[in-house]
């Protein structure tokens, strides 16, 4: 695989996290050569540790506990976390010629077959699925980004042909200048992540950006069923750049959609459609779901993989770890974990997938602040019982009393107790459902550790029914 050569000249990382440590690691094979200096500036929340120390012993300078900046660089990388608004970002923008963020790194490094997929929630589902799809077809590749493993990470060991299926955040994509990818997803835009990006234009112009360098040939995957992303497929079309319009909810005009005709799945390319499949022929549930696939086929039909091994596919793939995750049935009561549903529209998504009058939900969390209203709104009339819990259980616990409905509101302090307490009122035929609208960072270190602690508490609670 071709790679940059590029002289890259004298290197500032802004973070001490993963991101930062894979820039460096790349960077420092590189000292000599292609790099002059690497200079990591951790944060101020940064600290000694074996993370510093290798990242001496390979040649790098690390400033740990400190945001300030001195000296001059040819470029910086930030790492995600860091806003671009924020005085750390700022400051670094004064020291160097260029600030871009790593996944640009990574692409400016190794630009040769990148599909790209955003949107505030589907996106790890779509990215997982054409991940899926181009390897049953043969093809090598690789999901990267904010799925999980850092693209820098990955160049050295990239072979020829190999596709990066890349799921970028909205902070990974507010620093992109050149990234340009065959195929870009939107899937939606809700508001999220208002406090690193200040307003939802701002947080919709960095989603937007995926779009920015697609040109004759590429293929823009955009949700017709989005006000924002209705806007964005315009100003993408205005360029000239071939837009997929993607719908669950109608069927689009023009040579290229991906829609449902009832229940059945359908991409139109350049004209040709393809009866890909029923929603009822697959494993994954919810509407939300559906429009995840459609998007995932039109991606991987795009770029050369057969219809048949699309269908395949379809009909084979799992619901992901966390994400509307089935974790045991006992007594006729079944448990899905939706730890990843951490915001308002990914939670009223999952329970769009549920038979109404038979949700006992669990909500809460770190407290975003984010508006409860239209949750609320769902909450109080799809679920039987709402149990809320942590530093957000009062107010959303607030939030649906006042939207009325029927649904039954109760308060825990913690999710071990909230967990305890929805299967006290569970009863057959009902789904428990860890769908909480909130980060976990008041309670556990990450959405995983969540939601591997409801598993564990569902099979534990399932194994005490059978015996």
């Amino acid at each position: 695989m071709a790679k940059n050569t590029e002289k890259l000249g004298r290197v500032l990382i802004l973070g001490l996290g993963g991101t930062g440590a894979a820039v460096a690691r790349y960077c420092a094979k590189r000292l000599g050569g292609r790099v002059e200096s690497v200079t990591i500036v951790g944060g101020k929340a940064s600290h000694e540790g074996p993370l510093a120390e290798e990242l001496r012993s390979l040649g790098c300078t690390v400033q740990l506990g400190t945001e300030d900046i001195e000296g001059a660089y040819d470029l910086a990388v930030a790492s995600p976390g860091i806003s671009e608004f924020s005085s750390f970002f700022q400051t670094a923008k004064e020291h160097a010629s260029e600030l871009i963020g790593e996944p640009e790194f990574a692409y400016r490094e190794s630009p040769e077959n990148w599909v790209a997929i955003t949107g505030t929630n589907g996106k790890t589902t779509t990215t997982t699925l054409s991940c899926r799809f181009l390897e049953e077809a043969g093809m090598q590749a690789e999901t990267v980004g904010n799925i999980g493993t850092i693209i820098t990470s990955r160049i050295d060991e990239r072979q020829e042909g190999s596709w990066f299926v890349a799921e970028l955040s909205s902070f990974q994509l507010a620093t992109t200048k050149k990234l340009h990818p065959k195929v870009a997803v939107l899937l939606n835009v809700t508001p999220d992540h208002i406090e690193w990006h200040k307003t939802l234009e701002n947080y919709a112009a960095a989603k937007e950006k995926i779009f920015q360098n697609l040109g004759e040939g590429d293929l823009a995957v955009i949700s017709e069923d989005d006000e924002w992303c209705r806007a964005i497929a315009g100003r993408v079309r205005a360029r000239g750049v071939r837009v997929c319009s993607l719908s669950v909810k109608a069927e689009p005009e023009g040579p290229d959609a991906a829609f449902l005709r009832g229940d059945e799945l359908i991409v139109r390319l350049g004209g040709a459609e393809h009866d890909l499949l029923s929603r009822q022929d697959m494993v994954l549930e919810g509407i939300h779901n559906a429009e995840n696939a459609l998007a995932a086929s039109a991606l991987a039909l795009h770029v050369g993989v057969p219809v048949e091994t699309v269908r395949q596919g379809l009909r084979s793939f799992h619901a992901l770890e966390h994400r509307i995750e089935p974790c045991g049935e006992a007594g006729g009561i079944r448990f899905v974990n939706d730890s990843k549903g951490t915001n308002t529209d990914a939670v009223e998504k999952a329970l769009e997938a549920f038979r109404p009058g038979h949700i006992v939900i669990l909500l809460g969390g770190h407290d975003k602040g984010t508006d409860l209203t239209s949750l609320a709104k769902k909450v109080a009339s799809r679920c039987r019982v709402a149990v809320c819990y942590g530093a957000a259980g009062p107010r959303i616990a607030g939030a649906i009393r006042a939207a009325g409905g029927t649904a039954e509101v109760l308060e825990e302090p913690h999710m071990r107790e909230a967990f305890a307490r929805a299967v006290s009122v569970a009863i057959p035929e009902d789904v428990v459902l860890l769908s909480p609208a909130c980060s976990s960072f008041d309670e556990f270190h990450n959405m995983e550790e969540r939601g591997e602690l409801f598993k564990k508490l569902a099979a534990e609670y399932c194994a005490g029914v059978r015996s």
